[in-house]
């Protein structure tokens, strides 16, 4: 039996009522707070400011008349879990994970956008939630829906697995940290997903299939490329970050758009 949030009671964690999300069903779940207020703007311009609590900055835009929540997980699979669980209470079934992330084939270049179908639990949140055994796996209409906006728009993008990793240094390989070690399991994990056709690192997309595929609800995730990991671990400068952004957010709002034809059955 789920337990959904009583009239007016406000989550702990994100600082949100029913009343207020207006009966939201779908959720944009950038990870930085920074970034909410831009997504909002972009997919509704006249979106509003709801909340900003710890890491959990919303605003509540409308998309063909529907109302979208769009709020910041934070970084990381346990922030996730907070989105997910209050959220969920809230009545919120459908989550689109929006963020960056670094492309681990040559095939995938800076600005483009990469579109999760499943991803590999190298986080440690979801593991309290299903056994390793269990997938990460997206939900198909929110995956095609991404996958058909990003064709329509002509917006370069790759479809594929995740690695969802819960440390940006050693959880991905990388060697330019304060210490710049890696320790010995970690090693040559890069080459690895690579040879695996992994398409990127980030690290929220797991955990956020995995809870969602646990308690019934639908996720999908689309993320920029602002690292390519086959060049170098630097990340890109400003521009590339802001044409990433650019074509995620107006993905993002097409995918929406398509979603809301399909459970209408239109």
């Amino acid at each position: 039996m789920k337990n959904y949030a009583k009239p007016g009671e406000v989550m702990y964690h994100v600082g949100l009522s029913v009343e207020m999300l207006q009966g939201a069903k779908y959720a944009l779940v950038p990870g930085d707070p920074g970034r909410v207020e831009g997504l909002a703007k972009a997919v509704d311009k006249k979106a509003v400011f709801l909340a900003s609590h710890r890491e959990f900055t919303s605003w509540l835009a409308h998309v063909a008349g529907e109302p979208v929540l769009v709020i910041s997980s934070g970084m990381g699979g346990p922030c996730i879990t907070f989105i997910v669980e209050e959220l969920g209470r809230l009545g919120v079934t459908t989550f689109i994970r929006v963020g960056t992330t670094g492309s681990l084939q040559e095939d995938l270049n800076l600005g483009d956008v990469v579109i999760s179908k499943a991803a590999v639990r190298m986080d440690g949140a979801s593991k309290a939630y299903a056994p390793v055994e269990y997938p990460a796996v997206a939900d198909l209409d929110v995956t095609v829906a991404l996958r058909d906006a990003a064709k329509e728009l002509k917006v370069p993008f790759g479809l594929g697995i995740t690695v969802t990793t819960d440390s940006f240094w050693p959880g991905q390989e990388r060697y330019d940290s304060f210490k710049g070690y890696v320790v010995r399991r970690l090693q040559g994990t890069l080459q690895e997903w690579q040879a695996l056709g992994c398409t990127n690192f980030e690290m929220e997309a797991a955990t956020l299939l995995t809870l969602c595929s646990v308690h019934g609800l639908r996720a999908g995730a689309i993320c920029g490329v602002v690292a390519k990991r086959t060049d170098s671990e630097a990340v890109a400068p400003v521009k590339v970050y802001q044409t990433a952004e650019k074509r995620f957010q107006k993905v993002a709002k097409r995918a929406l758009e398509k979603l809301r034809m399909v459970m209408e059955g239109g």
